[in-house]
């Protein structure tokens, strides 16, 4: 059986102008996630003392570190992109969920991880078409 050609089945690519500015909004949160884990696995006295306040075993620091590097190198991958979003997505809201229960300030605290997944999902959103598909056409 032969395959066919469908324009609608055609993703259409993103303008050189948009996949940079998706790239430079990607890589903010990229960049402070990656530094979230290097400081998890690398586990300085600031880390330890971190999550004692937090109420987070500090045994546990290692782990979370490793599975936040796989994450992070899922969506840079781009056919891992999406993947890599919605699991750092809950790793976020595990983020928003501790700060909360811990009653920390709601803007400096609480509300950054909501502010990173809105960058890595913005970032996404203009440098990958399939995201937009996913999403659903505007109208």
């Amino acid at each position: 059986m032969e395959a066919t050609y469908s324009p609608a089945l055609a993703l259409p690519t993103p303008t050189t102008r948009a996949r940079w500015i998706g790239r430079v909004l990607s890589a903010i949160p990229v960049l402070f996630l990656a530094m979230d884990a290097v400081m998890k696995l690398v586990h300085p006295s600031f880390v330890t003392e971190a999550s004692s306040r937090i109420g987070f075993p500090d045994h546990l620091a290692e782990p979370v570190g490793v599975i936040l590097l796989a994450c992070v190198a899922l969506y840079l991958v781009p056919r891992t992109a999406m993947l890599g979003a919605t699991l750092l997505t809950g790793y976020l809201g595990g983020a928003v969920a501790i700060h909360a229960r811990i009653d920390d300030p709601l803007i400096t605290h609480t509300l950054v991880p909501v502010f990173v997944a809105v960058l890595l999902w913005g970032g996404l959103l203009l440098r990958d078409a399939r995201v937009r598909v996913a999403i659903g056409p505007a109208r």
